[in-house]
Order: structure tokens, then C-alpha cells, then sequence
């Protein structure tokens, strides 16, 4: 049987910035009615690939064919009016505007220059019930969950697909979810994976990002592997397993991984630097005994939403409790805010490296320096020559690139700007660093790094609560391995040979208390 003509088809693309190449001669075919995963380490060039795509870059080299018709789009509403439809991580809706009105935004129908705010409620409820949702669609957006919203912007997107297949304008229908599921629930994600699924047996393609393996292999049908910008390879999904897939995505850097693998002997025992009793808070997460030693890297494991970051932000004080105590050192402290934990030798390096740890607007040296400053209080600045000296120090001890203390941070990579971030809380030497997810969203080269600095700083007595959703990186790295479900620490087991991803996998399935 013949294959189908592509609905897309991306031949030789290339695309440079600034005398440095995003993609060369990267080619991809989407077909109707699949779900085709776009895969690829940070770097790998699928964002340029979907911004070329949707009109947001403009080509250097290479054609595009929709329909076996070449186009050349220079917008995303010339991409939008080909029938290309874009849901991005972030949902990008009117919170105070109404189901109805952010489902056909732009779109309203019109009499006399007045919206028909009758016939616009009918066309919106027409739309989700035939998804298989049950809405009223006069309900602010807003006051709907997250998941409900994601769908609403799934739903407009399929809409304005379907209203440029009905001007003829060449009867394209591709839609981009560009990691939909970062921030669900296993319940939302399976509603989600529903409607695209329906979505697909209608006939539309589907573009699926996301860096949770498991999730390609449920939804998807094929997959295309992007690394360092260059087309890696196409394949049918069932073809190939997840061990070979890692392969492809990572190459040959592989082994930098490995050497970390026996990382598993026990710190010596005693009185725990940290311990707590009953810590928890509502909405956030239970009740929780633990103790972390000097020495020890502590690894948190769990799905998204499990309660790995409301639990570091209870030991760093970023959050309060509602209850429960926290002992370092042997004494009882309260932590009501990271001022107190960083006067108690914790540092907390966050999952949300943009928001919630660099200054973009100021340079590498300001950023590194900034945490220290604050323990000192702002009456007593640094001097100086103590200041350029500690920053010249951790520049060079962490590789930090360029290394230029004088550099804009925001003008750095990924994950040099993590590393700028762990130089920051390494000039406080902490007793304790709480990393969360300090891998996510770098290249490879540079997660080697830091999880061999993660190594060699627990070798040297600091202790470390290590959160990543990569469970193989906590297994690699981790002494003991709390395990996290539905906001619970359901179990603390000893790292070691017989511990493997299918152990903790089995604790997390079945929630036992072990």
C-alpha cells in the first residue's frame, strides 16, 4: 500500500543566528490523521523548527509544502489562515473573558457591527460538546482549571484550522501542542490524550512536544529526532524502543552519564543535620517525617504535581507550614522565610530558573554575588576585592561560559545560567542545597557537569536534596531516594544495586507507605 502524501513537508531547512546555525538541513513530514512526536535534547533546534513553521523565524535555507503545494509564510496569522494552529506550554488565554469568547476570539459572529452574543454562546457550545466536554461556555475561562483551559485552547486552535479549510485555503489541519502536559495531572493528561486521539481520527495531524518519554510512547504514532540542530532520524514509534530512543537523542555523549553510575555508597550515620516531624501544609503537602546527614544526597522521585517542590519550599522556608517542626543541627528552628533557612546554612536552587532565581537585567558578577550580599544584609556590601576574587574563583570552578564576570546573564546559555545560579548558593556555603530539577532544559555536556559537581560536593560533607523527574538522574546521583505520590512521601528506601527505576516506578503506581 502506497503512503500518503504528507500533509507537511519540511525539505533541507536551515536556519542561522547570529553566524551560529539552529537547524541544518533538517527535514520533516507530518501525515494526515498521526500524532507525530518532535524529539531532541535543549539545543536540538525543535522550537527554531516550530517558529519557522508558524511564521515566527524566517527561512535561511529550504522549502515548505502544505499539500504538496509550496508556501512560504512569513506570520503566524498567515500560518494560522493555512490551517496551522499553535497551543503553547503556557496557555495563552483571556482569564476574565468567557469560555465562548476566547474559543472564537476575532472570529465573533457579527450583525450590524454588534457581536450576537447568542449565536457566538451556540457556535462555542457546539465546538465542546462535539470534543466531548461539558462547559458552560459563559463561565469566565478563568475560573476553570488549568486542564479545562489547556482543552478550551486546543479547541480554539482546531476551530480556526477548521474555518481555513472552509475558505479553501488549501485544507491543511495541523495542530502544534508544544509541551501541553508540563503542568497536569495523570487524570487531566489522559482527557487530554483523549481529545487528540479524537482529533487524529478525524484526520487532523498532530504535532506533539514533550519531554516525558512514557507520554510519546502512549499517544504517538511516529516521532522525528532532532540533536545539535541536524535531523537524527524518523520513525515509527512501536519501532523503536525507549532505551535506543535516549540513544539517538543524547548520541555518543551517552558515557559521560555512566561514569556517574555507582554514585550509591552511604554517608556515616549520626545525628542528622536536618530532620523533620510532621511538616506539611495544606494544599501543599502531607504531613512528612524525614532527615537528610552531611554527605548525604537525598533524591526526591515522583510524577509532576507528586509534592517534590511544596516540600523543598517547606525546608527552605519559601513556604509556611501548618504544622510540624524542622530540627538542624540537633535544635529546633522556625523557618518563616528563606532569609531564616540561609542564616541556617540552606540553600534552595529553583525549578524556575527565570522567575524565580536570575536577574536577566543584571550581569554574571551581580547575579552570582547576590545571594551572599543578602546574608550580609545590605548595610555591609561585600568588598570589593573579596567580591571579584569569589567570583573569578567560582567562573573558573564551574566552567561558567563566557567567562566574563561582566557578561549580561541573560545573554548566557541554559545551562551556563544554571551554573551561574548553584555559583551563587555555593558562595554562601551552605550545610544543605536543595536542587530542583538543576538538570531540567540544558544540554547533555552540561547536566554531566553538574551532577559531577553534585557528586563532589556530597564527597566533601554537604548534604543535598536532589529533585529531578528524570528518575534515572536520582537513581544515578542519590544515596537514599524519597518517594512522592499525590502530594504524600510514601516512602524512603537506601540507593544501591537492587534499587531500580521499576522498584520506585512500583512505588509510585501503587502509593504504599514502604
Amino acid at each position: 500500500m502506497a503512503e500518503p502524501r504528507p500533509v507537511l513537508e519540511m525539505k533541507c531547512i536551515v536556519k542561522e543566528f547570529a553566524g551560529t546555525r539552529a537547524l541544518s538541513g533538517v527535514d520533516f513530514r507530518l501525515f494526515p490523521g498521526e500524532i507525530h512526536a518532535l524529539l531532541g535534547e535543549n539545543g536540538a533546534g525543535k522550537s527554531t523548527l516550530i517558529k519557522l513553521l508558524t511564521g515566527v523565524h524566517s527561512l535561511d535555507g529550504g522549502t515548505v509544502s502544505l499539500d504538496g503545494r509550496p508556501v512560504h509564510i512569513t506570520g503566524p496569522l498567515q500560518a494560522q489562515q493555512a490551517g496551522i494552529s499553535t497551543v503553547y506550554q503556557e496557555v495563552n488565554l483571556c482569564q476574565n473573558l468567557s469560555v465562548a469568547e476566547n474559543i472564537l476570539i476575532g472570529r465573533e459572529p457579527v450583525r450590524a457591527g454588534r457581536i450576537r452574543w447568542k449565536q457566538l454562546r451556540e457556535q462555542a457550545t457546539e465546538l465542546v460538546t462535539r470534543f466531548g466536554l461539558d462547559l458552560d461556555v459563559s463561565a469566565p475561562v478563568g475560573s476553570y482549571p488549568l486542564a479545562v483551559q489547556q482543552l478550551v485552547a486546543i479547541i480554539r486552535a482546531v476551530s480556526i484550522s477548521d474555518a481555513a479549510e472552509r475558505r479553501g485555503a488549501g485544507g491543511s489541519k495541523v495542530l502544534i501542542l508544544d509541551e501541553p502536559t508540563s503542568s497536569l495531572d495523570r487524570g487531566e493528561v489522559e482527557e487530554l490524550f483523549a481529545l487528540m486521539r479524537r482529533l487524529r481520527d478525524e484526520g487532523m495531524a498532530i504535532v506533539f512536544v514533550s519531554h516525558f518519554l512514557d507520554q510519546i510512547y502512549e499517544v504517538c504514532d511516529r516521532m522525528t529526532i532532532l540533536r545539535n540542530g541536524t535531523l537524527v532520524a524518523e520513525h515509527m514509534v512501536a519501532d523503536l524502543d525507549q532505551m535506543q530512543l535516549v540513544q539517538l537523542m543524547i548520541g555518543k555523549d551517552l558515557g559521560q552519564l555512566e561514569e556517574l553510575s555507582e554514585h550509591h555508597a552511604q554517608p556515616a550515620d549520626g545525628e542528622p543535620l536536618l530532620r523533620t516531624e510532621g511538616l506539611g501544609r495544606t494544599g501543599g503537602i502531607a504531613p512528612f517525617d524525614l532527615e537528610v546527614h552531611a554527605g548525604e544526597v537525598l533524591g526526591l522521585a515522583g510524577l509532576l504535581g507528586s509534592g517534590r517542590t511544596e516540600l523543598a519550599r517547606l525546608l527552605f522556608g519559601a513556604d509556611a507550614p501548618d504544622g510540624g517542626r524542622v530540627d538542624i543541627d540537633g535544635k529546633q528552628v522556625a523557618l518563616r522565610a528563606p532569609n531564616d533557612a540561609i542564616g541556617r546554612g540552606v540553600a534552595f536552587l529553583s525549578e524556575n530558573r527565570r522567575a524565580e532565581g536570575l536577574v536577566p537585567d543584571l550581569t554574571v558578577r551581580e547575579n552570582i554575588i547576590l545571594a551572599l550580599q543578602a546574608a550580609r544584609g545590605w548595610t555591609r556590601p561585600v568588598p570589593v576585592s573579596q567580591r571579584d576574587e569569589l567570583v573569578a574563583k567560582y567562573i573558573a570552578a564551574l566552567d561558567i561560559r563566557p567567562a566574563d564576570p561582566e557578561a549580561p546573564v541573560s545573554a548566557l546559555s541554559g545551562g551556563n545560567q544554571q551554573k551561574v545560579l548553584l555559583a551563587r548558593w555555593l558562595l554562601t556555603r551552605p550545610k544543605l542545597l536543595i536542587l530542583d530539577e538543576p538538570t531540567r532544559g540544558i544540554d547533555v555536556g552540561a547536566k554531566a557537569e553538574i551532577q559531577k559537581l553534585v557528586v563532589s560536593l556530597s564527597e566533601e560533607g554537604m548534604a543535598v536534596v536532589y529533585i529531578s523527574a528524570e528518575l534515572e538522574e536520582v537513581l544515578r546521583l542519590s544515596h537514599t531516594i524519597g518517594v512522592l505520590r499525590d502530594r504524600r512521601l510514601v516512602s524512603r528506601i537506601a540507593n544501591g544495586p537492587d534499587v531500580t527505576a521499576g522498584r520506585v516506578l512500583e512505588i509510585i503506581a501503587s502509593g504504599e507507605h514502604r
